[in-house]
């Protein structure tokens, strides 16, 4: 078995509508449903004969994989059979994503929560983002595309609250050539931090009033009307790479997933619904033999999934929500376009696995918020949707949804440098009132100044090295020594 060579293997790669079951070829890059306009998965129709080598291959194989040096199989493709195996090596683009480590809970962390989990971080990525995952699908897609076509000019698009069109902008850049890049943001609702990264990818950044739905209606009306390369979770090519998610926690368990509870924030619930569709494929492929548990989480700023499953199952009907200033931007949407996606998943996923194995919880801004800072006073580098996921895990313990037995993986799903700015209104105790966030004395932290500037003044050095060190000393109760 060359387990370093590029897969041999080619899929049969089809769109499945998940409105009225209508099947599409991939010829040409769809949103929605021509025939009913509803959202779309890709699946493969050759996926039964990779039943045939049975779970202990595919196990081996991708473990391997794991150390490969070629550059199309060290990312995401590494699963290359499960993913999008229509693409040729060529046309596959890779920028280091994927691979992101399962840091476990600090040991003063895991017994504050009191239970044994885990951060995946994300924000190890590119981009710094998980959506990274699927620019790397979506751009390798497009890229087969542009080739198979000769298109000599492709614009993709994408609205954004801010990690979705760092990574457009990324991939697009590197992909350069006939592929250019605009995303639309909504005005004043996109960290500093994250708005810096699509101009300096030389992107070109479109502001709407507004939050991140309007922004999406403006882009599905363009995809409608317009040649344009749609980039958001609708582009079903996106969830797949996202899927890796999954395989690479499945992989970093060593295959057990019994036992396993995985934390996702819903947002557009385009990741939730990659992480629902990974597992079920290596469930559906014996690689693992029980599924872990899925957790959405949402804030109650933006909560329409939540809403949703907290309905009694004969009088559930899915009502978008206005949504509220929240600290986990990247999940202040309430209208994911995901969400029949996420409905069809989780129904057969609780026929495999149970009515327990997919939950949606309710967790507050103030607890979102401490949440991250909680976790990155421990050691992390948490988010605020990795504060999201904790928040939820610990709202989990609290209602006995999660046993003492169980192993928790939490999605931190971008770096906390992204979301700099919100640590630092909690440290001046200076959210505005639309979010509902108090600070907590015990986690606000603040330099200290040893001098005012006039007190430098007259010190030569060795005076102001003693004298500084001599405060120092006296700030930490230190006692000198005859040495020192």
């Amino acid at each position: 078995m060359l387990t370093h060579a590029f897969p041999s293997y080619r899929g049969v790669m089809f769109y499945r509508c998940l409105g009225c079951g209508a099947e599409h070829g991939t010829e040409d890059l769809l949103y929605t449903c021509p025939r009913c306009g509803a959202v779309l998965l890709l699946e493969d129709r050759r996926f039964p004969e990779l039943l045939e080598k049975g779970g202990a291959y595919w196990q081996d194989l991708f473990d391997v994989r794991a150390a490969a040096k070629r550059p199309a199989l060290r990312g995401i493709f590494r699963f290359y059979e499960i993913t999008a195996p229509v693409l040729e090596e060529e046309d596959i683009l890779y920028l280091g994503e994927g691979n992101t480590p399962l840091i476990e809970a600090s040991p003063d962390l895991r017994c504050l929560v009191g239970r044994a989990f885990a951060f995946k971080n994300d924000g190890q990525n590119p981009s710094a983002s998980f959506k990274d995952r699927g620019m790397a699908c979506a751009f390798s897609y497009l890229r087969a595309a542009v080739r198979q076509h000769g298109w000599d000019d492709v614009l993709t698009v994408c609205a954004s609250t801010g990690d979705t069109s760092a990574a457009a902008a990324l991939y697009a850049a590197y992909a350069g050539g006939v592929i250019r890049s605009v995303v639309l943001l909504p005005q004043g609702k996109v960290t500093p931090q994250q708005l810096s990264q699509p101009l300096g990818s030389g992107a070109l950044v479109l502001e709407l009033p507004g939050v991140f739905d309007d922004c999406m209606r403006v882009v599905e009306f363009l995809a409608a009307r317009c040649r344009v390369a749609l980039l958001n979770s609708k582009n079903s090519w996106r969830i797949l790479g996202q899927e890796s998610y999954a395989f690479e926690t499945a992989q970093a368990l060593d295959w057990k997933t019994d036992k396993v509870c995985v934390f996702v924030p819903v947002g557009n619930a385009g990741n939730i619904t990659a992480v629902l569709h990974g597992f079920l494929k290596l469930h559906d492929l014996a690689v693992i033999d029980a599924l872990p548990r899925i957790f959405g989480i949402q804030s109650h700023h933006a909560d329409p999934v939540y809403r949703y499953y907290a309905a009694p199952e004969t009088e559930r009907v899915f009502r978008p929500v206005e949504v509220t200033a929240s600290v986990a931007q990247a999940a202040m949407i309430g209208n994911p376009v995901s969400f029949p996606r996420v409905r069809a998943l989780a129904e057969r996923y609780r026929a495999v696995a149970g009515e327990r194995a997919f939950q949606i919880l309710q967790v507050t801004e103030q607890a979102v918020m401490e949440g991250m800072l909680t976790a990155n006073r421990h050691g992390h580098t948490a988010c605020t949707q990795g504060g999201e996921c904790l928040a939820g895990l610990r709202a989990a313990v609290a209602a006995g949804l999660v046993g003492e037995d169980e192993y928790a993986v939490l999605d931190s799903t971008a770096h906390a440098l992204k979301f700099i700015d919100f640590q630092n209104l909690y440290f001046a105790d200076a959210f505005p009132r639309e979010y509902g966030v108090k600070a907590d004395p015990s986690l606000v932290n603040a330099p200290e100044a040893l001098f005012i500037p006039e007190e430098r003044e007259g010190l030569d050095d060795d005076a102001f090295v003693r004298e500084s060190a001599s405060r120092i000393a006296r700030r930490l109760g230190l006692t000198e020594t005859d040495g020192g």
